[in-house]
């Protein structure tokens, strides 16, 4: 019941009489269901005129859709992890999720990053995750397609956040260093192809963990809603763009290129120049020994960053 009362509410009041009309039930039970979201993390306002959530809350009918990204569009409070939503979405063998389904949630008891770290929750973050179904034409993913897809969404990140610049591969920072948002891609492989991804986008809108910094920083009106309208639009625009286009974007957007770094990865430790990248969206790095070829690993810029 609390779910069918979520999917009424808009940012303007309506009365408890109003929506408990809809539901068959009285105002008195409509205060409960509203209670209850708000313990759930929604951001319910009550007020004289009635009930409603949040200015730029992104909820559906407050979120405008790009293409198939965000047609299809659930707005949770509380859940262990939107990838998580997504997936089990995707498997209801009675209304499957479509391509470009989007699951966006105020809580996430159990959300990941790369490498299995948390991903923490806060209160005025935009959370959610994308379902990408099949590659160009709705042929399976092929790996190289696959590789792309974070480098492609870090570009978007960027454009529809207006700030900062891309840490390889797939964080937006700051001009001074400082983390705006994350992102993570989940694939079920088969073989040389996937069926099916995952995209998880994590931004920091109005609050951040200590040492993170969110974009009220920058433009104190955004609203969560806005946002995620302009990133489906920009995921509409990047997810499609040819291979040449993603790496000339990421390349354009980067802070990475040009830097000294540290990277850890699967195989240690290794410093050195990051140069570019290769036709895959993997790091090119000049080390004394040479020039290596990083294709997974975590990245530490080495130095001050450049001047906006």
């Amino acid at each position: 019941m609390p779910d069918r009362l979520l999917s009424l509410l808009r940012d303007l009041p309506q009365t408890g009489e109003a929506l408990g009309a809809q539901l068959g039930v009285g105002r008195v039970t409509v205060h409960g269901l509203a209670r209850r979201l708000a313990e759930q993390g929604v951001p319910v306002v009550v007020s004289r005129q009635g009930y409603a959530l949040s200015p730029g809350t992104p909820a559906p009918g407050l979120v405008v859709p790009a293409g198939p990204y965000g047609q299809a569009l659930r707005y949770l409070g509380t859940t262990t992890s939107t990838q998580d939503e997504v997936r089990r979405w995707a498997d209801d063998p009675e209304q499957p999720a479509p391509h470009g389904a989007v699951v966006v949630a105020e809580r996430q008891t159990a959300g990941r990053g790369r490498r299995g770290r948390s991903w923490e929750t806060t209160g005025g973050t935009l959370v959610f995750s994308v379902l990408l179904r099949g590659g160009r034409g709705g042929q399976p993913l092929t790996l190289p397609e696959l590789a792309l897809l974070p480098l492609a969404a870090g570009v978007a990140v960027q454009r529809a956040a207006g700030v900062g610049g891309l840490k390889w591969p797939n964080d937006l920072l700051t001009p001074d260093g400082r983390k705006l948002a994350g992102i993570l891609l989940e694939a079920d492989l088969r073989g040389e192809e996937a069926r099916r991804a995952v995209l998880g986008i994590g931004i920091n809108v109005g609050a951040a963990p200590d040492g993170a910094a969110h974009l009220h920083e920058f433009w104190p009106t955004l609203t969560r809603a806005h946002l995620l309208g302009d990133l489906l639009r920009e995921l509409q625009r990047w997810l499609t763009a040819s291979p040449d286009e993603i790496l000339g974007g990421w390349r354009a957007a980067s802070l990475t290129l040009g830097r000294s770094v540290r990277l850890q990865t699967p195989g240690g430790p290794l410093d050195g120049v990051a140069t570019d990248l290769d036709a895959h969206g993997s790091l090119l790095v000049t080390t004394p020994q040479g020039l290596r070829t990083v294709s997974a690993g975590d990245v530490q810029l080495i130095g001050d960053l450049p001047a906006p």
